[in-house]
């Protein structure tokens, strides 16, 4: 029995996007292909896809997920034991999680203000990834995204409460600006707008004028990101753009001599 890509997609709970892309770099190459050169995904393959969605599912890298599953020294009931294992100590992880919302929804109730340790501590030193599928998807093969997650592994829990800290003093920042009246092409809005670009350099990737342009038109398109920054203050998703447009035209002559 063969599957096509279609039908193992709505198995899996995944995209066929994504099935692609495991085939490209080669973690989930399907065992037959069609006389017409379509991908056909035996049992065997189906057993790898749910090993690698395991460890997906945990947050590992793909990298080390091919690594796990192509070390010849391990068996398909090794896999299954660290998995069991892994997901365990999950659980536990998200009763912890449920404990501490708890304690912050009675916190709340009561008045009381919990310190920042105790708001962080629920995430054991890492920043809870969104979107990381989507991301994965969108910009896997990158050098941005191979930086980032370099990069983000290593960080503490101090080091995620810096990251958030300095992106709220930023936030109220522009956000005061535009309470003033500042244009998104004036001098202030592009030192801000630079500072956003120097933060991204700093803690994920070098992000190049060009391509923190096109990341400001994101904030824009896609309303998941629109929401994020119009939450600061409303319209500050459109004024962003227009700052990191204008100080990415700033550069052009800067690089030019």
């Amino acid at each position: 029995m063969s599957y096509s890509v279609g039908q193992v997609a709505g198995f899996a709970g995944v995209t066929v996007r994504t099935l692609h892309h495991y085939d490209d770099i080669g973690l989930l190459v399907p065992s037959a292909r069609s006389h017409a050169g379509h991908r056909r995904y035996g049992d065997a393959d189906l057993d790898r896809l749910q090993q690698i969605l395991f460890y997906r599912e945990l947050g590992f890298p793909l990298e080390e997920v091919a690594a796990l599953l192509d070390d010849p020294d391990a068996d398909p009931r090794a896999h299954l034991r660290r998995q069991h294992e892994l997901l365990t100590a999950r659980i536990e992880k998200l009763r912890k999680m449920a404990a501490a919302v708890e304690h912050a929804m009675e916190a709340r109730k009561m008045g009381i203000n919990l310190t920042p340790e105790e708001k962080f501590e629920v995430f054991g030193g890492k920043d809870p990834e969104q979107y990381a599928e989507e991301v994965e998807e969108r910009w896997g093969d990158t050098e941005e995204y191979a930086e980032s997650q370099r990069r983000t592994a290593r960080y503490t829990k101090e080091d995620w409460q810096r990251i958030q800290a300095e992106a709220a003093d930023w936030a109220e920042r522009y956000g005061a600006l535009m309470s003033a009246g500042e244009p998104p092409t004036g001098e202030a809005a592009m030192t801000l707008a630079e500072e956003h670009r120097q933060h991204i350099c700093t803690w994920f990737y070098e992000c190049s004028h060009e391509l923190h342009r096109c990341l400001g038109e994101m904030y824009v398109s896609d309303e998941r990101f629109k929401e994020l920054y119009d939450g600061m203050r409303p319209g500050l998703a459109e004024h962003l753009k227009d700052a990191i447009a204008a100080n990415a035209d700033r550069d052009r002559p800067e690089r030019a001599g």
